[in-house]
C-alpha cells in the first residue's frame, strides 16, 4: 500500500505541474500574475482591477495591438 500511495502522490504532483504549464502556455494566469505584480509594484491606495475589468482590458489591447496569432 505504502508504494501505491508514492505512485498516487507523484502521479498527483505531475498533474499539478501540467496544469501549471498549460494555464501559463493558454494565459490563463494572467489575470492571477497581474495581481502579484500590482501587491508588488503597484502605487499604495490604488485597487487593482477586477478580473473582469482586467480581461476587458487585455481583450481592448490585444485588438488595438494585434500580433501573430492564430485567430
Amino acid at each position: 500500500m505504502n508504494a501505491l500511495n508514492a505512485v498516487l502522490a507523484s502521479t498527483g504532483r505531475r498533474a499539478g505541474q501540467a496544469r501549471r504549464w498549460f494555464s501559463g502556455v493558454m494565459g490563463a494566469d494572467k489575470y492571477q500574475r497581474y495581481r502579484e505584480f500590482h501587491a508588488a509594484h503597484g502605487q499604495p491606495g490604488e485597487a487593482p482591477m477586477t478580473e473582469r475589468e482586467f480581461w476587458r482590458d487585455w481583450q481592448d489591447y490585444q485588438e488595438k495591438n494585434p500580433q501573430g496569432r492564430c485567430c
